[in-house]
């Protein structure tokens, strides 16, 4: 980090003092992702000079790393020429990403530069599903014919593979753009010159249809550790591939927003965090923290009802906060071990008695250790070292027993309530810390007062 902070004062005092030469040796030796973090940090009137500093190749590599506001910045700075030649080096599915975060006027601009066909394949991309493998999937990637020799395949890819997402994987495809088979560089290179490409091909080839969710798209390049994944359409024809950068880009938004559905935030924005507006913020999280503070209100209406009991062993409402906080954090553990295995396609919803028994049984062994560490904890904290006479080993009696069935409640409902969430087509994350906490909570006092009233006759 310190390093980088050194490099970008370094290149803002070349740019200051109009260094020129020394600013383009220096952005020539570096990574694009790097010169896209350095522009992120100036975003000011210097930048459009920096960037024409860039070799070509560099500039649009570095283009696609920025971030929304920075690209922005530079379409609105580059001359129609500049940003004809930045359309021209970038990937059509990176520029349909680009033009989904534009303002109206700026994507007017883009597609005004953009070639004709380019246009038709940017229009066609859009129509898809925003979650859909049509929506991420590049039409750039080298397509064979069955009957080629593997001479010509080779010189096929020499020809138009400069222009394409990848060529270590090459698709085989009849002349009714079927998808037929799939070939790798590896296998044409090691062929004879005349060995038919379809000779050598894989036939069994894993697809997705164009409709198909971009994070099933994502666990199949995972699960089979593809570099590229074909798309075609509904009459098997190829139309596109989803590469493996474009999956990574999905696994992480998927992960951002189930832990901000877990932590009772609406996902709303693909933006850091520090780019994002308060009010935006603000939006994303007081709907859940409003229905978490409703429901919260059964808590407090389970307290009043038992008045008179607490007005009787006043002592009891000390263990509340411990009961409470200790079966919020038992359902919470369960919920988000369930919800991430269902992410992962390790559970589904016929497993749900095998996971309840699994609970079960771990809640026995951390019910029974907590109930020993909270039964010593009451006796030699609360009556022994704080001298509270009100504390006898009846009272300690009722908050270990109760301690132990609430944390067997709370991970049973933790576990099982993502899975019938998940059965009925919402997302498990949902059913997260926060949403298990009020209900666990509310479970937890009526547990412990009906063990108190009974046991201490109150």
């Amino acid at each position: 980090m310190e390093s980088n902070v050194t490099l970008q004062e370094t290149i803002e005092s070349l740019l200051k003092n109009k260094k020129y030469a020394s600013l383009r040796d220096i952005l020539t030796t570096m990574n694009p992702v790097d010169v896209a973090g350095i522009f992120e940090a100036i975003q000011d009137e210097k930048m459009p000079v920096l960037y024409r500093l860039l070799p070509k190749d560099i500039a649009a590599d570095a283009f696609v790393e920025m971030d929304e506001d920075t690209q922005q910045f530079l379409i609105q700075s580059l001359s129609d020429t500049e940003l004809r030649e930045v359309l021209d080096d970038m990937f059509l599915d990176d520029v349909v990403d680009m033009i989904e975060e534009m303002p109206a006027n700026v994507v007017k601009r883009i597609l005004r530069q953009s070639t004709n066909e380019d246009r038709k394949m940017i229009n066609m991309l859009l129509k898809f599903p925003e979650d859909s493998a049509g929506s991420i999937m590049t039409t750039e990637l080298v397509i064979l014919r069955p009957d080629m020799t593997a001479q010509e395949a080779i010189k096929r890819i020499r020809r138009t593979g400069v222009d394409k997402e990848t060529i270590y994987t090459c698709y085989v495809a009849d002349n009714l753009s079927k998808l037929t088979g799939i070939v790798t560089i590896k296998d044409l290179i090691l062929a004879e010159d005349d060995t038919k490409v379809k000779d050598i091909m894989d036939p069994n080839v894993i697809s997705v249809n164009t409709y198909t969710d971009q994070e099933e798209v994502a666990e199949i390049i995972q699960r089979y550790d593809f570099l590229a994944l074909p798309v075609v359409d509904t009459e098997n024809r190829l139309v596109g591939i989803v590469t493996v950068d474009d999956a990574v880009d999905v696994m992480q938004d998927e992960a951002t927003e189930d832990i901000q559905k877990m932590a009772a935030i609406t996902p709303n924005t693909d933006k850091p965090y520090l780019k994002i507006g308060i009010f935006d913020t603000w939006k994303s999280r007081i709907p859940w923290l409003l229905l978490l503070m409703i429901s919260a209100t059964f808590t407090g209406m389970i307290i009043s009802s038992f008045e008179n009991a607490l007005a009787t062993s006043v002592v009891l409402t000390a263990f509340i906060p411990m009961l409470m906080d200790t079966g919020g954090n038992s359902g919470s553990q369960a919920s988000v071990t369930v919800i991430r295995a269902i992410s992962l396609n390790e559970l589904n919803f016929k497993d749900l008695i095998k996971v309840i028994w699994k609970e079960i049984r771990v809640a026995v062994l951390c019910g029974i250790s907590l109930a020993a560490a909270a039964f010593l904890k009451v006796l030699l904290v609360d009556k022994i070292l704080l001298g509270n006479n009100e504390v006898t080993y009846g009272v300690a009696f009722v908050v270990c027993l109760t301690l132990a069935l609430t944390v067997l409640v709370a991970k049973i409902i933790g576990c099982s309530l993502p899975m019938f969430a998940y059965k009925l087509g919402f997302d498990p994350a949902v059913m997260a810390s926060p949403f298990i906490t009020t209900i666990v909570d509310a479970v937890s006092l009526v547990v412990y007062f009906v063990i108190a009233t009974n046991i201490l006759n109150i």
